[in-house]
C-alpha cells in the first residue's frame, strides 16, 4: 500500500499491518537489550562454557540484572521518544533535557561518551558536540528506532537532519553518522513496504561497507564485538543476513558476546520492524519488565501517528525549541 493512500485513510496504516511492526520494534529492542545483557563482556566461548547457548531471558551479568531488566540502550530509547512527544518533533534542546533527566535518574549503566555529551549540555546548553573522530560508539544509534518511527515518510533530507540532531548531543563523528542513517534506512524499508524489504535490507548493509571497509561484513565473522560502531554493526548485519527469523537473530548475535545488550537491541529493532510483533517468542515477551513493554507499546503508537506517512504533516525539526 502507498504513503498516499495511507494518509487518505486513517485505520489504513493498522489494516496494513504497520502498528504490528513499530510495536514490535519497540519490544523487540528492549527484548534484545534484555536477554543480550547477560552474556556482556563474555566472549562466545564464555557464553559456550556457561550455558551452551544463551537462549532464556534469565538476568544476572555483569549488571547484575533481573530478569527482564533493560539497560541504557532501552530506557535512552524511551527518554528520546519522551522528549519527540512532548516537543511534538524533534528538537535538540528538549532531547538533551530527556537525556539529562535520564542521567539525574542514576541509570544502572552509562556510556562514557554519552555521559560527556550530557554533561557537556548540562554545563553548556550546547547540543551539539564537536566533531571528534573518536566519538564513533554505537550510542546514538541504540536509541534512533523512536526517531526513525516518528520520521516515516519524511523528506530524506528531513529525516537525515533529525537523526543527526539527537546523534550530535553525544556521537558527532562522521564515520558513525553513515552507520546511523543506514540503520534508519533498513528501519523504514522494513516499517513502511516489508514485501521484499529483507533482501532490500542486506543490500543497504552491503552498500554501506562498499561506503567504507570498515562496515564491511563481508570480512570475517565479528565475535565478541566492541561498542565501535562499525564492530556493532558487522555483527548485527551478519546475523541478520544469515537468518530468517527474530528468534534465530537474537540468538545468533547475543552469542558472540561483546557490546551484546546493544547489538541485540538494535538487531531486535530491525527483525522486530521487519517481521512484527507476533514474531516476538512470547517466552521473552513474558519476562520482560511489564513497564517497560508498556511504554514501549505505547511509545510506538504514538509516534506512528505523529510521523508524516500517517498524519500528512511535515515533521518538524530544530536544534533549538520549536
Amino acid at each position: 500500500m502507498s504513503a498516499l493512500a495511507m494518509k487518505a485513510d486513517p485505520q489504513a496504516f493498522e489494516q496494513d499491518g504497520l502498528t504490528s511492526r513499530a510495536v514490535g520494534a519497540y519490544l523487540g529492542l528492549a527484548v534484545g537489550d534484555a536477554l543480550g545483557a547477560t552474556v556482556e563482556f563474555m566472549t562466545p566461548r564464555e557464553i559456550q562454557h556457561q550455558y551452551g547457548e544463551h537462549r532464556d531471558m534469565i538476568g544476572g551479568g555483569w549488571l547484575n540484572l533481573r530478569p527482564g531488566q533493560v539497560t541504557d540502550d532501552t530506557q535512552m530509547s524511551l527518554a528520546l521518544g519522551d522528549a519527540i512527544l512532548r516537543a511534538d518533533g524533534v528538537e535538540g534542546v528538549s532531547i538533551a533535557k530527556a537525556f539529562d533527566d535520564w542521567l539525574k535518574s542514576k541509570p544502572i549503566d552509562v556510556g562514557s561518551t554519552v555521559r560527556r555529551g550530557i554533561v557537556r549540555f548540562r554545563t553548556s546548553g550546547t547540543v551539539q558536540g564537536p566533531v571528534d573522530d573518536y566519538d564513533g560508539g554505537n550510542g546514538a544509534v541504540m536509541r534512533v528506532l523512536p526517531l526513525a518511527i516518528a520520521g516515516l515518510g519524511a523528506d530524506p533530507k528531513t529525516l537525515e537532519a533529525a537523526a543527526l540532531v539527537q546523534a550530535h548531543i553525544t556521537h558527532n563523528c562522521p564515520l558513525a553518522d553513515v552507520g546511523m542513517m543506514t540503520v534508519v534506512q533498513m528501519l523504514q524499508r522494513a516499517l513502511i513496504t516489508p514485501t521484499n524489504a529483507y533482501q532490500d535490507m542486506v543490500a543497504l548493509a552491503h552498500r554501506l561497507g562498499r561506503y567504507d571497509k570498515a562496515y564491511d561484513i563481508t570480512k570475517k565473522r565479528e565475535e565478541n564485538p566492541s561498542g565501535f560502531l562499525p564492530d556493532t554493526l558487522r555483527a548485527v548485519f551478519q546475523a541478520f543476513a544469515r537468518t530468517d527469523s527474530f528468534e534465530a537473530a537474537l540468538l545468533d548475535v547475543v552469542n558472540r558476546g561483546g557490546d551484546a545488550d546493544t547489538t541485540g537491541a538494535i538487531l531486535g529493532f530491525l527483525v522486530g520492524a521487519l517481521y512484527g510483533v507476533d514474531a516476538i517468542p512470547s517466552r521473552w515477551l513474558a519476562k520482560l519488565d511489564r513497564n517497560v513493554a508498556d511504554a514501549c507499546d505505547a511509545q510506538a503508537r504514538l509516534l506512528l501517528q505523529l510521523s508524516p506517512l500517517v498524519s500528512g504533516r511535515e515533521l518538524k525539526v530544530s536544534q533549538n525549541p520549536i
